[in-house]
């Protein structure tokens, strides 16, 4: 589905129109990751365990750092930066639409054609994520004032007392919004602006539109995103290797079901 642009041309080359679809098309996204997933294992693999490796490593120096009151509202805020940690997947999912055979080239190396609209997303995300790292902050200096107690007595105010359980209570609402709206802005974005020459506010566009337009399943789809990452997070990254390429696999479909492009003919001069 790749497409160019007019040298000299603004005007876009591609009409995006936006599909609607019903709410069996989660479930089958899903589907369609693991068989993609199963399709392409090592390569998925190779590239799940690249995310984790670099979890952990984040992690541990989180702790040796002494900065381990970061690690909820970054393991939280994970949930911001996932679309651009999935572009990998996208490209082994292209790959094999295109029946091609996927290497680590295709993983790591997708981005470059589009590199400046997909960095632009990034900044987008990267607001989103700052802005949720600002408010973690503030909901924690609300509850617990600006003297992070112990480790292991932080983790029991927070899981055994009634400040630490409203704390926990807000921050998962106001973290829900901040996410979806990241969810929205993306999640047809970034595999757009991988296939086709658009800017990033065009991807932004179509994304909007495409959750607007099928609200009901796309909450679904948000919601067994967050569902997936949160297992993934809880066996200490290690199933994130799994989890990452199928749901990257998953979105990318979810894209071809939802973004269909059609060419516009250049004017005639």
């Amino acid at each position: 589905m790749n497409a160019t642009r007019t040298a000299g041309h603004s005007a876009p080359s591609v009409r995006i129109h936006i599909n609607t679809i019903d709410m069996s098309r989660p479930k089958a996204w899903l589907a369609a990751g693991v068989g993609d997933f199963r399709h392409a294992t090592a390569v998925s693999l190779a590239y799940g365990m690249f995310w984790v490796g670099l979890s952990l490593a984040i992690t541990a120096g989180a702790i040796v750092f002494d900065l381990w009151h970061w690690l909820l509202p970054l393991l939280a805020g994970f949930m911001f930066l996932g679309p651009l940690v999935a572009v990998g997947s996208y490209g082994i999912s292209r790959a094999l639409g295109n029946k091609c055979v996927p290497h680590l080239g295709d993983a790591f190396s997708s981005w470059r054609s589009h590199a400046g609209q997909l960095a632009m997303m990034g900044v987008m995300l990267m607001i989103f994520f700052l802005a949720w790292i600002r408010l973690a902050t503030l909901l924690f200096a609300l509850f617990f004032g600006f003297d992070a107690p112990g480790p292991v007595e932080l983790y029991a105010m927070l899981l055994t007392t009634s400040q630490g359980l409203g704390m926990i209570a807000v921050g998962t609402m106001v973290g829900a919004v901040l996410a979806f709206g990241a969810f929205a802005i993306s999640v047809v974005a970034i595999p757009t602006l991988m296939d086709q020459d658009l800017t990033f506010m065009e991807g932004i566009e179509a994304s909007v539109r495409a959750v607007a337009r099928n609200f009901r399943p796309m909450l679904v789809w948000a919601a067994i995103l967050t569902a997936c990452v949160v297992v993934g997070i809880l066996t200490f990254y290690i199933g994130l290797a799994v989890i990452l390429p199928i749901l990257g696999h998953a979105s990318w479909h979810a894209y071809e079901d939802l973004v269909r492009c059609e060419p516009i003919e250049p004017m005639a001069s």
